[in-house]
């Protein structure tokens, strides 16, 4: 089994939610007592939340590295960065480092392509939103067309993610709030939605709509699973 590196803490809340994915992912596959061999360097948050609404991602990039560099010399064998938004600074991390990262949108766009899905609405912070590159990677490298909620439903979707899921709050109302922009997203031509920030499954299920939703944390630690047990199984 390949050891897996995950840079965790953005947020702490959806770490967990990969821990206990992944192991229950090798649990699945290899039964008894089996468990991931992981390495996980957490950072605190507060620190990257403040230079994510700054700009200053340059920072967040070093901050990052250095952590990428802590977890490749603990011994994994490649990389999840567990949230979506820093994405933004993969190719820098990657850039300082041998081993590979797994993008959670690649993992993300290869379940929508299995599935045929071709036009997907994207929840996230605002910086996933807003900017190119989470959803070119979807468009160019997977042609998948890309919808975004209006400006005032990001606002409203970004506040929550920071306000309210990063701390664990959970609300019936803010469901209500998403479930309703989920409609809209349906309502303007999206097959399905992509939960792109790794916290909005703490609020958001299947269970909940119809619509069909991806949940970013779920697929990356699955696909994470596959990769650690690649050519393993049989040995």
């Amino acid at each position: 089994m390949k050891t897996i590196g995950m840079l965790g803490g953005m947020s702490w809340e959806s770490t967990a939610s990969y821990y206990k994915a992944i192991n229950e992912g090798i649990k699945a596959e290899l039964g008894g007592l089996s468990s991931a061999k992981i390495c996980l360097y957490s950072v605190n948050f507060e620190e990257i939340e403040k230079l994510q609404h700054q700009g200053r991602w340059n920072e967040t990039a070093l901050i990052l590295t250095q952590a990428a560099k802590a977890v490749e010399a603990g011994g994994a064998d490649f990389l999840i960065i567990c949230t979506n938004t820093m994405h933004k600074v993969a190719s820098e991390i990657e850039a300082e480092i041998s081993i590979p990262i797994l993008h959670i949108a690649d993992a993300t766009a290869k379940k929508l392509v299995s599935d045929g899905v071709k036009k997907v609405g994207l929840l996230g912070t605002r910086f996933t939103m807003e900017q190119d590159f989470y959803k070119s990677r979807l468009t160019d490298k997977f042609e998948i067309e890309v919808i975004v909620p209006n400006a005032d439903s990001q606002t409203i979707v970004h506040d929550i993610i920071y306000d309210e899921l990063c701390r664990g709050i959970i609300t019936a109302t803010s469901r209500e709030q998403y479930l309703n922009i989920i409609n809209e997203l349906y309502k303007s031509g999206a097959e399905a939605v992509i939960l792109g920030c790794t916290e909005i499954a703490l609020l958001v299920q299947q269970q909940h709509t119809n619509i069909p939703l991806y949940d970013t944390t779920e697929i990356h630690a699955l696909e994470a699973v596959q990769l650690a047990l690649l050519n393993s199984r049989n040995s």
